[in-house]
């Protein structure tokens, strides 16, 4: 049996199963590892006309769950974290490291941007956290002017596992079963 479809579907029975407890504690200890695997995250932003557009930053991580990172005025999406601080955050397991690509491990958060005054006390910490992790590159764009620093908070999301596995991510990574369609949880 595939390991990507839960048992209890395989079976026949037409519902899976609630997840136990200690299933939950897994998913969030595997969820917190496959943000922790990443460099970069993807990042989606709202041009001015209200489309989508898709792009990527380095970031680092904060105690408090909040991804920070340090992108070009210059560039698109930092235009659009401007005029619309809503944006989303994708991190999805690599093709290559995936059993079945139609359900690929993932988190994607919903989250909303702030600008971070670099010279203020949480804005230096982070500016050097971004350094530690990301190198000397983060050194050089301290220097440029064009450069800003973004607080994103994720308040909502969801982390799919695999075919039939889904899970509400809550604000400080806590995760909570979706069920199928029609089911009460």
């Amino acid at each position: 049996m595939r390991d990507d479809i839960r048992p209890e579907r395989a079976r026949g029975s037409g519902e899976a199963l609630p997840p136990r407890e200690e299933e939950i504690a897994v998913q969030e200890k595997a969820c917190r590892a496959l943000v922790s695997s990443f460099d970069t995250l993807l990042l989606s932003t709202l041009d001015q006309e209200g489309a989508p557009e898709l792009s990527y930053a380095p970031f680092v991580e904060g105690a408090d769950g909040v991804f920070w990172i340090y992108i070009s005025a210059l560039a698109a999406h930092t235009r659009n974290l401007r005029k619309d601080a809503r944006c989303a955050v994708l991190f999805i397991r690599d093709e290559r490291q995936s059993r079945n690509l139609f359900a690929r491990e993932r988190l994607s958060l919903q989250c909303r941007a702030e600008i971070e005054d670099v010279k203020g006390a949480a804005g230096a910490a982070m500016v050097k956290a971004l350094e530690a992790r990301h190198g000397e590159t983060v050194s050089l764009l301290r220097s440029l002017p064009d450069f800003q620093l973004f607080r994103l908070t994720p308040k909502q999301g969801r982390y799919v596992v695999g075919f039939g596995r889904a899970f509400e991510w809550q604000p400080g990574g806590a995760l909570q079963a979706i069920g199928p369609p029609g089911s009460v949880s």
